[in-house]
């Protein structure tokens, strides 16, 4: 199959929208335009879109980096971007074609 690869970084796991964590808000957009599979990956340090720097640390887990990656069929992605656009949050991304497919039993 063919679709794109979308990784939405979202600066921190502090970062709220519509009073949810945004990783929160970004996986329930993605639930309502029909992909099936997310990943969030946390990470340790990161340089926002801004300049700033963010990274977790013991006392502060909230300033905790964070990035969703999704593959699905272009018209979801596009789906799913909209949406996102829409909910008005400042968010970073990156977008890839891709080639995928699902090996082994369903």
């Amino acid at each position: 199959m063919k679709g794109s690869q979308l990784t939405v970084y979202a600066a921190t796991q502090g970062y709220r929208k519509h009073h949810v964590p945004v990783v929160d808000w970004i996986l329930e957009e993605v639930r309502k335009v029909g992909i099936v599979g997310a990943t969030v990956v946390e990470a340790t340090e990161t340089i926002d879109m801004h300049g700033k720097y963010h990274a977790a640390r013991f006392f502060e887990l909230a300033d905790q980096p964070v990035a969703v990656t999704v593959v699905a069929e272009d018209v979801r992605i596009d789906a799913l971007l909209d949406r996102l656009r829409q909910g008005g949050a400042s968010l970073f991304y990156t977008r890839g074609l891709i080639e995928y497919e699902v090996l082994g039993e369903t």
